[in-house]
């Protein structure tokens, strides 16, 4: 699972439509923003990402966190979303995806 990494110009539909689908499929989605614009956007797309979700019986909650990331050789302070679904959801028409890896046996 890749981290969904957010800017101030992400557009907060596809970062939802990213988030509800690595939901589905792997059941738990990391999003990483960095600045106040990016973090605005990161929240946007998760109260999104959250009705879509909903509507699928999936409730999710996050947990924020800081993360310590290094871009150009300097450690900037980045905004790390983990989303996790609640023991009530319901996941019957959305099979854990495998990678290839685990597929071959």
């Amino acid at each position: 699972m890749d981290m969904i990494k957010v800017s101030a110009n992400s557009r907060t539909s596809a970062v939802a439509g990213a988030i509800a689908g690595v939901v589905r499929d792997h059941r738990r989605a990391e999003v990483q923003a960095i600045g106040a614009g990016a973090v605005n956007q990161a929240m946007k797309a998760l109260v999104l990402a959250t009705g879509y979700l909903r509507n699928d019986g999936i409730f999710v909650s996050c947990v924020p966190e800081f993360a310590d990331v290094t871009i150009d050789d300097k450690v900037r302070t980045a905004i790390k979303l983990v989303i996790e679904p609640s023991a009530a959801s319901n996941f019957s028409a959305f099979p854990l995806s495998r990678s290839a890896d685990e597929a071959r046996v």
